[in-house]
């Protein structure tokens, strides 16, 4: 009876939709792919960070691929992350959110993942409207490029595991900060290669603010790692919505210290229901190991 009642529940549940816009169209002819995705995005306002094709990493390291077609697509809209950065600081995790573009072999249909602003909003920690406003433009821009598409939400997201958001603040001031930055970011850079880390894109978002920017630096890191993809999309391609994840590091023109964060692994576990024990095993590990470059920076 408890089973029976646990399995009404979650149907009842799955009614209101989780975390993830997914898009479906047929694509037996291989019309569409991430360079149409692409296309759509720059002509809505979208600044295109990285168009990661997998399926070649994935045949060099596994000798294998379970898809026809795999990208991880960033990017950011040039308007709307603008105003959101400069009132929420911490929003640099979606500067560049994530596309995850896939399509498994044999299968006739191509998809698309990407958050919903209720889900950035939960992840954040804040409620901003510019959030509702970039998932309405990611929208648009992913109806235009796909318009045969059938769209759907996730399933109810599972309970988070752990922090959806890893934090850490490293002192500074006025008059260190250039000597800070450089070693803060080198530490960082140094780290991730011996961990398995690799970054697809460096953003200097601050350049793209302008003279009128309220930061010293505000950069961000794409930042994977190929096992976890590999490993979490035999059972959740729609995780790649999430990969590469986000690395801000930044530091106000009012403030004494530097931030860095970056949205956990609990998010592909709960978001994208990743319950498999080899992809969870991936992920937990990756989170200690990200968490260690990070920790390392500021001790």
């Amino acid at each position: 009876m408890k089973i029976l009642l646990m399995s009404i529940l979650a149907g009842f549940l799955s009614l209101f939709g989780g975390d993830l816009h997914l898009f479906s169209v047929p694509n037996a002819d291989g019309k569409y792919n991430a360079s149409v995705v692409e296309k759509a995005l720059e002509a809505n306002g979208f600044v295109i960070s990285a168009n990661s094709e997998m399926n070649g990493p994935f045949m060099k390291q596994f000798s294998q691929s379970d898809f026809s077609q795999f990208n991880l697509l960033t990017a950011y809209h040039k308007v709307h992350a603008e105003s959101l950065v400069k009132a929420h600081p911490d929003a640099g995790i979606f500067v560049p959110m994530g596309f995850g573009i896939y399509q498994r072999s044999g299968e006739k249909e191509l998809h698309v993942s990407i958050l919903t602003a209720a889900a950035m909003t939960k992840i954040a920690g804040f409620k901003a409207k510019e959030f509702a406003l970039i998932e309405k433009e990611a929208l648009s821009s992913l109806k235009k490029a796909l318009p045969n598409a059938k769209i759907t939400m996730s399933e109810t997201s599972l309970p988070a595991e752990g922090k959806l958001l890893s934090r850490y603040v490293k002192a500074s001031s006025s008059e260190s900060w250039k000597s800070d930055k450089e070693e803060t970011e080198m530490m960082i850079e140094d780290g991730l290669k011996p961990a398995g880390f690799v970054m697809s894109n460096f953003t200097d978002y601050n350049f793209a603010l302008g003279e009128k920017s309220p930061f010293d630096f505000y950069d961000t890191y794409s930042i994977c790692k190929l096992k976890v993809i590999y490993t979490v999309a035999k059972t959740r391609p729609e995780a790649a919505a999430f990969a590469p994840c986000t690395l801000m590091v930044y530091k106000k023109k009012d403030a004494n210290e530097i931030v860095m964060g970056f949205p956990g692994v609990y998010n592909w576990m709960s978001s994208a229901r990743v319950n498999d024990p080899e992809a969870k095993a991936v992920l937990v590990q990756a989170q200690k190991d990200f968490e260690t470059v990070l920790q390392s920076t500021v001790e």
